[in-house]
């Protein structure tokens, strides 16, 4: 079975300019993606990043700079304007890998899923962190090329370059990932 996870689609990531300009086109190519897995009777998951203030939750950069982010309950850690999150499963994390930390790899288990879609920000933290712990635990990835996005993609595209190539996990345009679905 194949899931897609739907990865950090938050307010507080968009407030960088440079995703707020690619917002709407990534909230529709995730909704996009949302729906045609949902019509094959495939998973999704909205997967948030969330702190707490007493810093228990902080990474060592936030611990350094003494700067919080993304705290729970706040409107920074709301998805974002116009994403389909009706009846959808979510899970939250503290770390860039959606696995580190959560019951991700338990879920995907129950659920039968042995391939992800990965779509949402940032490519070159999140979204690669997350694909490379999926390969450790023998996930296959797909990456959702219309459905990612980052506020570096020089960077992002060197990362995501080098993380396809290592780990086989192949970018596939909207179209494909369509057809990898069957619909």
């Amino acid at each position: 079975m194949i899931a897609a996870l739907i990865i950090d689609m938050q307010n507080a990531f968009f407030e960088d300019p440079g995703l707020k300009s690619q917002q709407d086109d990534l909230v529709d190519a995730c909704n996009e993606l949302i729906e045609a897995v949902s019509a094959r009777g495939g998973k999704v998951l909205l997967v948030g990043t969330e702190h707490e203030r007493d810093k228990s939750t902080w990474t060592l950069s936030m611990l350094d700079d003494d700067q919080g982010f993304i705290f729970r309950g706040s409107e920074q850690a709301e998805f974002v304007p116009g994403l389909l999150t009706r009846g959808l499963a979510q899970l939250t994390k503290t770390r860039d890998s959606a696995f580190v930390g959560t019951d991700l790899l338990s879920r995907l288990r129950n659920w039968g899923v042995d391939q992800v879609i990965l779509a949402g920000v940032s490519i070159h933290s999140c979204i690669a962190q997350t694909a490379a712990d999926a390969f450790t635990h023998n996930i296959r990835v797909v990456f959702a090329e219309d459905a990612v996005g980052s506020e570096d993609r020089e960077t992002a595209d060197a990362v995501l370059s080098a993380v396809s190539k290592l780990y086989r996990q192949p970018v596939l345009s909207a179209p494909e990932i369509r057809e990898l679905l069957g619909n």
